[in-house]
């Protein structure tokens, strides 16, 4: 299975669904198509008039079975090392693909933060980057990575906050 729309009728919830979520929580956003993107090099090449803040996002799991989504700008160089004494946890790695669909319910390339909203025994570790403190454009995937989401960061609390979930702010500067 890849990330795209192709297989959006796989995933727990829909773009459509989040969408309308979206709009019933009053949250402002724009769709933006392209091919589907794996890569912040890939994501790169189709930015046509999309200026703000790029993110990447990383789920991850430590040897005590938490598990962690960590959503950083686009160009950060994460040390997983020093992140897991940042965000006090023990031996951080990659989530695996069973895993990630199993908490987030997405594919490997579509991971958001906005696919918390499947993470219904909320138990996922958020972390936001400081950088994206009160940015009025974040950009990110809507569950399937052949279409990018813009929103606020306001708008990401306000997402959050009705899903019950909450987050840290984290320094993501080594």
């Amino acid at each position: 299975m890849d990330a795209s729309s192709d297989y959006a009728y796989t995933l727990p919830t829909s773009p459509k669904s989040l969408y309308n979520l979206l709009k019933d929580l009053k949250i402002e956003f724009k769709i933006f198509e392209h091919p589907p993107l794996f890569t912040v090099h890939d994501a790169k090449k189709y930015r046509d008039n999309m200026h703000g803040f790029h993110t990447k996002n990383l789920f991850l799991r430590d040897k005590k079975k938490k598990n962690y989504l960590v959503i950083a700008h686009e160009d950060s160089l994460i040390d997983l090392t020093r992140l897991t004494e940042r965000i006090r946890s023990s031996r951080l790695s990659f989530g695996s693909k069973e895993r990630l669909f199993e908490e987030l319910g997405v594919f490997p390339g579509a991971v958001t933060p906005l696919s918390v909203v499947n993470n219904k025994k909320k138990d996922i570790n958020i972390f936001l980057d400081a950088k994206m403190l009160g940015e009025d454009t974040i950009f990110c995937h809507p569950l399937v990575n052949d279409r990018t989401i813009s929103l606020s960061y306001n708008s990401l609390l306000i997402y959050f906050d009705y899903l019950g979930l909450s987050f840290e702010t984290v320094d993501l500067i080594f």
